[in-house]
Protein backbone atom coordinates (compact mmCIF):
# COMPACT_ATOMS: atom_id res chain seq x y z
CA UNK A 1 0.00 0.00 0.00
CA UNK A 2 1.12 3.59 -0.65
CA UNK A 3 2.16 5.90 2.18
CA UNK A 4 -0.52 5.75 4.89
CA UNK A 5 -2.18 9.15 5.25
CA UNK A 6 -5.28 8.37 7.30
CA UNK A 7 -5.83 5.91 10.15
CA UNK A 8 -8.84 4.99 12.25
CA UNK A 9 -8.29 3.08 15.46
CA UNK A 10 -11.19 1.46 17.34
CA UNK A 11 -13.63 4.10 16.10
CA UNK A 12 -17.10 3.76 17.61
CA UNK A 13 -20.07 6.05 16.99
CA UNK A 14 -23.16 5.94 19.20
CA UNK A 15 -26.26 8.05 18.62
CA UNK A 16 -28.91 8.68 21.25
CA UNK A 17 -29.03 7.55 24.86
CA UNK A 18 -30.72 4.88 26.93
CA UNK A 19 -33.36 2.88 25.08
CA UNK A 20 -32.90 5.11 22.02
CA UNK A 21 -29.16 4.36 21.80
CA UNK A 22 -27.94 3.16 18.41
CA UNK A 23 -24.38 2.05 17.64
CA UNK A 24 -23.68 3.14 14.06
CA UNK A 25 -20.01 2.10 14.09
CA UNK A 26 -18.38 -0.43 16.39
CA UNK A 27 -14.58 -0.52 16.87
CA UNK A 28 -13.58 0.30 13.30
CA UNK A 29 -9.83 0.15 12.60
CA UNK A 30 -8.67 1.00 9.06
CA UNK A 31 -5.73 2.63 7.29
CA UNK A 32 -5.80 4.42 3.93
CA UNK A 33 -2.88 5.16 1.62
CA UNK A 34 -2.50 8.09 -0.75
CA UNK A 35 -4.01 7.35 -4.15
CA UNK A 36 -6.39 4.58 -3.06
CA UNK A 37 -9.63 4.01 -4.95
CA UNK A 38 -11.74 2.30 -2.31
CA UNK A 39 -15.43 1.49 -1.89
CA UNK A 40 -17.28 1.07 1.39
CA UNK A 41 -20.23 -1.25 0.80
CA UNK A 42 -22.94 -2.92 2.83
CA UNK A 43 -26.71 -2.79 3.38
CA UNK A 44 -28.53 0.41 4.29
CA UNK A 45 -27.90 1.21 7.94
CA UNK A 46 -24.55 -0.58 8.02
CA UNK A 47 -22.65 2.64 8.85
CA UNK A 48 -21.23 3.66 5.45
CA UNK A 49 -22.25 7.32 5.52
CA UNK A 50 -21.37 7.64 9.21
CA UNK A 51 -17.87 6.39 8.42
CA UNK A 52 -17.39 8.95 5.64
CA UNK A 53 -18.76 11.76 7.82
CA UNK A 54 -16.31 10.91 10.60
CA UNK A 55 -13.37 10.75 8.19
CA UNK A 56 -14.42 14.15 6.83
CA UNK A 57 -14.88 15.53 10.37
CA UNK A 58 -18.53 16.34 9.70
CA UNK A 59 -19.13 14.13 12.74
CA UNK A 60 -16.90 12.97 15.58
CA UNK A 61 -16.45 9.48 17.05
CA UNK A 62 -17.85 8.59 20.44
CA UNK A 63 -14.75 6.50 21.09
CA UNK A 64 -11.51 5.78 19.25
CA UNK A 65 -9.16 7.93 17.25
CA UNK A 66 -8.51 9.32 13.78
CA UNK A 67 -5.09 10.50 12.67
CA UNK A 68 -4.02 12.37 9.54
CA UNK A 69 -0.38 11.65 8.68
CA UNK A 70 0.19 10.78 12.31
CA UNK A 71 -1.50 13.89 13.74
CA UNK A 72 -4.26 12.85 16.13
CA UNK A 73 -7.48 14.70 15.37
CA UNK A 74 -8.68 14.34 18.94
CA UNK A 75 -5.93 16.76 19.94
CA UNK A 76 -6.83 19.31 17.26
CA UNK A 77 -8.86 22.41 18.12
CA UNK A 78 -11.79 23.64 16.02
CA UNK A 79 -9.58 25.83 13.85
CA UNK A 80 -7.16 22.97 13.13
CA UNK A 81 -10.02 20.61 12.27
CA UNK A 82 -11.52 23.22 9.94
CA UNK A 83 -8.11 23.58 8.27
CA UNK A 84 -7.92 19.80 7.81
CA UNK A 85 -11.36 19.75 6.16
CA UNK A 86 -10.65 22.78 4.00
CA UNK A 87 -7.17 21.71 2.91
CA UNK A 88 -7.24 17.94 2.62
CA UNK A 89 -10.84 16.76 2.18
CA UNK A 90 -13.55 17.29 -0.44
CA UNK A 91 -17.03 15.80 -0.67
CA UNK A 92 -19.19 14.59 -3.55
CA UNK A 93 -22.79 13.77 -2.58
CA UNK A 94 -25.64 12.09 -4.44
CA UNK A 95 -27.44 15.46 -4.48
CA UNK A 96 -25.19 17.81 -6.39
CA UNK A 97 -25.61 20.82 -4.04
CA UNK A 98 -24.73 23.34 -6.75
CA UNK A 99 -25.71 26.98 -6.23
CA UNK A 100 -28.34 27.66 -8.92
CA UNK A 101 -27.62 31.40 -9.32
CA UNK A 102 -23.93 30.73 -10.05
CA UNK A 103 -22.51 29.54 -13.37
CA UNK A 104 -20.51 26.32 -13.69
CA UNK A 105 -17.28 28.32 -13.41
CA UNK A 106 -18.50 30.29 -10.40
CA UNK A 107 -19.61 27.10 -8.61
CA UNK A 108 -16.18 25.54 -9.16
CA UNK A 109 -14.34 28.69 -8.11
CA UNK A 110 -16.25 28.94 -4.82
CA UNK A 111 -14.00 26.69 -2.64
CA UNK A 112 -10.93 28.70 -3.65
CA UNK A 113 -12.70 31.98 -2.94
CA UNK A 114 -13.60 30.67 0.52
CA UNK A 115 -9.97 29.67 1.12
CA UNK A 116 -8.88 33.21 0.30
CA UNK A 117 -5.32 32.18 -0.55
CA UNK A 118 -5.36 32.87 -4.31
CA UNK A 119 -5.80 35.89 -6.54
CA UNK A 120 -8.71 36.05 -8.96
CA UNK A 121 -6.63 35.15 -12.02
CA UNK A 122 -5.25 32.01 -10.33
CA UNK A 123 -8.72 30.97 -9.18
CA UNK A 124 -10.21 31.41 -12.65
CA UNK A 125 -7.34 29.58 -14.34
CA UNK A 126 -7.49 26.60 -11.97
CA UNK A 127 -11.29 26.38 -12.20
CA UNK A 128 -11.20 26.41 -16.00
CA UNK A 129 -8.52 23.70 -16.03
CA UNK A 130 -10.59 21.42 -13.79
CA UNK A 131 -13.78 22.11 -15.76
CA UNK A 132 -11.92 21.07 -18.92
CA UNK A 133 -10.64 17.92 -17.15
CA UNK A 134 -14.22 16.83 -16.40
CA UNK A 135 -15.29 17.50 -20.00
CA UNK A 136 -17.42 20.61 -19.51
CA UNK A 137 -15.33 23.36 -21.13
CA UNK A 138 -18.22 24.20 -23.44
CA UNK A 139 -20.61 24.52 -20.48
CA UNK A 140 -18.42 26.77 -18.32
CA UNK A 141 -20.82 29.73 -18.48
CA UNK A 142 -24.04 27.75 -18.12
CA UNK A 143 -26.18 27.61 -14.97
CA UNK A 144 -27.02 24.33 -13.18
CA UNK A 145 -30.62 24.43 -14.44
CA UNK A 146 -29.25 24.25 -18.00
CA UNK A 147 -27.36 21.00 -17.34
CA UNK A 148 -28.27 17.32 -17.23
CA UNK A 149 -27.91 15.37 -13.98
CA UNK A 150 -24.68 13.80 -15.17
CA UNK A 151 -23.27 17.20 -16.09
CA UNK A 152 -24.24 18.61 -12.70
CA UNK A 153 -22.39 15.76 -10.99
CA UNK A 154 -19.34 16.52 -13.15
CA UNK A 155 -19.49 20.10 -11.88
CA UNK A 156 -19.71 18.78 -8.32
CA UNK A 157 -16.61 16.65 -8.96
CA UNK A 158 -14.76 19.64 -10.45
CA UNK A 159 -15.70 21.72 -7.40
CA UNK A 160 -14.39 18.94 -5.13
CA UNK A 161 -11.08 18.73 -7.02
CA UNK A 162 -10.32 22.41 -7.58
CA UNK A 163 -8.59 22.87 -4.23
CA UNK A 164 -6.40 19.78 -4.93
CA UNK A 165 -7.55 17.72 -1.92
CA UNK A 166 -5.72 14.64 -0.68
CA UNK A 167 -8.96 12.68 -0.33
CA UNK A 168 -12.40 12.84 -1.96
CA UNK A 169 -15.28 11.34 0.02
CA UNK A 170 -18.07 10.35 -2.36
CA UNK A 171 -21.38 9.35 -0.74
CA UNK A 172 -23.52 7.43 -3.27
CA UNK A 173 -22.35 9.75 -6.12
CA UNK A 174 -24.22 7.82 -8.84
CA UNK A 175 -27.48 7.21 -6.97
CA UNK A 176 -29.43 9.97 -8.78
CA UNK A 177 -28.03 9.29 -12.25
CA UNK A 178 -29.26 7.15 -15.12
CA UNK A 179 -27.16 4.16 -16.10
CA UNK A 180 -25.26 5.90 -18.90
CA UNK A 181 -24.42 9.01 -16.88
CA UNK A 182 -23.43 6.91 -13.87
CA UNK A 183 -21.03 4.89 -15.99
CA UNK A 184 -19.41 8.06 -17.33
CA UNK A 185 -19.01 9.51 -13.82
CA UNK A 186 -17.39 6.31 -12.51
CA UNK A 187 -14.96 6.23 -15.44
CA UNK A 188 -14.15 9.91 -14.94
CA UNK A 189 -13.34 9.48 -11.25
CA UNK A 190 -11.18 6.46 -12.05
CA UNK A 191 -9.20 8.49 -14.62
CA UNK A 192 -8.77 11.38 -12.17
CA UNK A 193 -7.55 8.97 -9.49
CA UNK A 194 -4.83 7.71 -11.85
CA UNK A 195 -3.83 11.16 -13.13
CA UNK A 196 -3.72 13.03 -9.81
CA UNK A 197 -3.11 10.29 -7.21
CA UNK A 198 -6.07 11.66 -5.27
CA UNK A 199 -7.56 9.17 -2.81
CA UNK A 200 -11.22 8.35 -3.53
CA UNK A 201 -13.37 6.73 -0.86
CA UNK A 202 -16.91 5.83 -1.91
CA UNK A 203 -19.98 4.85 0.02
CA UNK A 204 -21.95 2.94 -2.58
CA UNK A 205 -24.37 0.23 -3.66
CA UNK A 206 -23.30 0.60 -7.32
CA UNK A 207 -21.72 -2.63 -8.63
CA UNK A 208 -19.83 -0.67 -11.30
CA UNK A 209 -17.93 1.29 -8.63
CA UNK A 210 -17.24 -1.97 -6.79
CA UNK A 211 -15.89 -3.49 -10.00
CA UNK A 212 -13.50 -0.57 -10.59
CA UNK A 213 -12.40 -0.14 -6.95
CA UNK A 214 -9.00 -1.42 -5.87
CA UNK A 215 -10.31 -2.08 -2.37
CA UNK A 216 -13.72 -3.17 -1.08
CA UNK A 217 -14.51 -2.59 2.61
CA UNK A 218 -17.73 -4.35 3.59
CA UNK A 219 -19.62 -3.10 6.64
CA UNK A 220 -22.36 -4.97 8.45
CA UNK A 221 -24.09 -3.65 11.57
CA UNK A 222 -21.38 -1.03 12.01
CA UNK A 223 -18.46 -3.44 11.87
CA UNK A 224 -15.91 -4.34 9.19
CA UNK A 225 -17.02 -7.69 7.81
CA UNK A 226 -14.24 -7.86 5.19
CA UNK A 227 -11.50 -5.70 3.69
CA UNK A 228 -10.49 -6.95 0.24
CA UNK A 229 -7.64 -5.46 -1.77
CA UNK A 230 -7.22 -5.94 -5.50
CA UNK A 231 -4.44 -5.15 -7.93
CA UNK A 232 -5.02 -1.73 -9.60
Amino acid sequence: MAEVVLTLKNVTKIYGKGEAEVTALHHISLAFGQGEFAAVVGPSGSGKTTLLNIIGCLDSPTEGELAWKGARMKSMNKTELATYRRTHVSFVFQSYNLIPVLTVTENVELPLLIEGNHDKAQIHERARAIITMVGLADKANRYPTELSGGQEQRVAIARALVKKPSIVLADEPTANLDSHAAGEIIELMGEINKKTNTTFLFSTHDPRIMELAHRIITLCDGQVESDERRAP
